[in-house]
């Protein structure tokens, strides 16, 4: 039908949705893969706030080949009544109305993650077709939507025949269920002239997510079943991911722990009451009227200390994230800040830790925590759900935290005494090691006669100041340092020769690593500090070309430098600036006939050289044996190194990406960290793949 059909009601109802239509960055972010993203958990998070509610144990999420996506739960289901006031079914209300649910008014749910009540009409408003199912009271009604209205389809898929309502719309039952089974399935397509052609569903962002929240509901089981054609196995199976932890955010902490443990797995559970004035629907008028509410916050925090130099804080409001933090978070940081200056002022003579007061990234060096409230009707700053803004959650988390510790502390345990004890000195090390980094970084200031007076004898700097266009060699030994010398061009390329294998720094201290005479060095020729302080404005080269032998010694040297880089000069990876050089294995002599000069071809790897040797006997060419193989930089020529890997225009450089830093730190610490024995098994596992040319024997 066309759509000048349309009654009153349902331009009512479209009217809403159609603002959602023309300014979809207003709900849900963005168009591209995030703004997708965002529209599936809007369904899952209403789902989740059954189980929150002690209504549904499991949610299914699918993945189809056709682009759609299913969400289906065990929950109580949509209510499927008449809704008085506007005459709808509780189906077309939740779907169709923004701002409508049960989350208003505090009938329907004490806290919940989808508090706005826009999310299900959102992602109706925003898609091409969306079909709901619910199970309840004994039977199974559906509806259909396009757009946002309500209708009718004659098939499968979106673009199959539509139907809207004229009049009255219809919840249709469709079968029938055992007495005592209810629960909601949800499938939808996002509409592609909404959505980027490249927005798709991350499993990977799905499958962390679904886990994240798992480790959040207690007792909740979450699978995902991905039935895409890239995500199939060789036999044709779906990928499939299931997850439940009964241990909760406990749990949740020792996985997201990479560290060894300083402190056991400390829980924080409190609860407090605060009163604030808000919007609430009257019964009567069916309006907003403004009162003052008692609310109840309860709060859970898991933490422990490591031995670690990172923090890692993930917090939580009704189980969703809040990756900008919020009052609740600062509440945290300010209840741990406040109670440990207190206790290390009070042990000071102990501590040896003199006048001097900790600061924040003190404290927080080594943890490991996860933060979460639930609150009725939590103020966001804006759908996304980014920054919590309930004022007074602040001072009750803050609280809970001190009470919690102070508890701690009184203990006569010896294990509790002993932890606390251990604790305390971690974190007075920490500052000592701060104020000493201080210090050296303000000697290194005033010494201002000359910018390359504090920078080490073996630099051998550039001339150019442009930083974006100079590059730092990092050059493994002296003898790579002699012939890369001649090779490189001295206008903007600077060389720094280090003596070998450097300290591993995963293993280290702050302390350690800046005692350590070529990890100094290389802190202090980039020129932007380190650690906390680490200030990528004022790095002194565009790029850092970590330029090592292709050999194992090599490649360990690479990783260790890369280590230093990933702890302690992070924001250089993120911004893509160190790269690894790619010098050549094989240098290959073609002999030409006659008097045409013989041409010279590199290869790097094994398998190139076979492929080219295999392609030059065919072709009846005749190449020098024995063919040279670099063992070391040191071997080359200063023009076949920098024709090879210095010359920007014949080099080939592999940039060291950053993409998933708790992936890459779980990494780190699995290949360079102290426990060995997780270390030995990934050798064993994966010795197999290992290529035995490549090594040198």
């Amino acid at each position: 039908m066309a759509e000048s059909s349309y009654s009153a009601r349902h331009l009512t109802v479209l009217e809403g949705l159609e603002a959602v239509r023309k300014r979809p960055g207003m709900y849900i972010g963005t168009t591209d893969s995030r703004g997708l993203m965002h529209c599936l958990w809007e369904i899952i998070d209403n789902s989740v706030d059954e189980a929150l509610a002690g209504h549904g144990s499991n949610i299914g999420i699918t993945l189809h080949a056709d682009g759609s996506v299913t969400v289906a739960d065990n929950g109580r289901g949509v209510p499927v009544d008449i809704e008085p006031r506007s005459g709808l079914s509780g189906v077309e209300l939740v779907f169709t109305k923004l701002h409508a649910g049960g989350k208003f008014g505090g009938g329907g749910y004490a806290s919940s993650g989808g508090l706005h009540g826009v999310g299900a009409s959102v992602v109706n408003a925003l898609s091409s077709r969306l079909d709901v199912e619910v199970d309840r009271d004994g039977k199974t009604w559906t509806m259909s939507f396009r757009h946002g209205e309500p209708g009718v389809f004659a098939g499968d898929g979106p673009d199959s025949d539509f139907t809207p309502y004229d009049r009255a719309t219809e919840l249709r039952v469709v079968g029938k269920v055992k007495k005592g089974v209810t629960g909601t399935r949800v499938r939808y397509w996002a509409d592609p002239q909404i959505f980027l052609p490249t927005a798709r569903f991350e499993v990977d962002s799905l499958v962390a997510r679904a886990r994240q929240t798992a480790f959040l509901v207690t007792g909740l089981t979450i699978e995902i079943e991905d039935n895409r054609a890239e995500s199939l196995d060789e036999s044709g199976a779906p990928a499939t991911h299931t997850f439940n932890y009964e241990g909760g955010i406990a749990e949740f902490v020792n996985f997201l722990a990479l560290d060894a443990p300083v402190t056991d797995t400390w829980r924080v559970q409190d609860s407090g009451k605060f009163t604030e004035t808000v919007p609430v629907m009257d019964e009567e008028t069916g309006h907003l009227v403004s009162r003052e509410v008692e609310r109840e916050c309860e709060v859970d925090i898991a933490l422990r200390w490591g031995t670690g130099y990172d923090t890692e804080v993930q917090s939580f409001v009704n189980i969703i994230a809040t990756p900008k933090g919020g009052t609740h978070l600062a509440g945290f940081e300010q209840g741990l800040t406040k109670f440990f200056r207190k206790q290390i002022e009070a042990n000071a003579r102990k501590l040896k830790a003199g006048s001097d007061k900790p600061d924040k990234d003190d404290i927080l060096t080594g943890l490991t925590a996860v933060v979460t409230v639930r609150v009725p009707e939590p103020q966001f700053e804006g759908q996304t759900k980014e920054v919590l803004g309930t004022a007074a959650v602040r001072q009750i988390v803050s609280r809970a935290v001190t009470s919690a510790l102070t508890e701690r502390y009184e203990s006569t345990k010896k294990h509790d005494k002993a932890q606390t004890g251990t604790l305390l000195e971690k974190m007075v090390s920490e500052m000592k090691s701060r104020i000493a980094m201080r210090a050296q970084r303000d000697t290194a200031r005033r010494k201002s006669t000359l910018e390359s007076s504090s920078l080490p004898s073996k630099l051998i700097d550039c001339r150019s100041k442009d930083v974006a266009n100079s590059e730092l060699f990092i050059v493994e030994g002296d003898s790579a340092l002699g012939t890369a010398k001649p090779a490189r061009d001295s206008e903007y390329q600077a060389l720094l020769p280090i003596r070998g294998k450097i300290l591993n720094v995963q293993k280290a201290s702050l302390a350690e690593m800046l005692s350590n005479a070529e990890c100094g060095a290389i802190i202090k020729v980039i020129g932007a500090g380190s650690g906390r302080d680490f200030d990528i404005e004022a790095a002194r080269y565009g790029k850092v070309i970590l330029m090592s032998d292709a050999d194992v010694d090599g490649a360990h040297i690479r990783t260790l430098l890369l280590t230093l880089f990933f702890r302690y000069m992070r924001p250089m990876l993120e911004a893509g600036r160190v790269y690894a050089a790619v010098p050549p294995l094989h240098r290959v002599i073609v002999q030409n006939s006659g008097r045409k000069p013989n041409d010279v071809i590199y290869t790097y790897s094994e398998k190139e050289l076979q492929t080219l040797l295999t392609d030059l006997r065919k072709r009846g060419k005749k190449y020098q044996e024995p063919i040279q193989r670099y063992k070391g930089l040191g071997e080359m020529d200063a023009d076949q190194l920098a024709e090879t890997t210095m010359d920007r225009e014949h080099r080939t450089l592999r940039r060291v990406r950053l993409e998933d830093a708790h992936a890459a730190a779980q990494m780190f610490e699995l290949l360079m960290g102290n426990d060995v024995a997780p270390r030995k098994e990934f050798i064993i596992e994966n010795a197999d793949d290992l290529d035995r040319e490549r090594i040198d024997a």
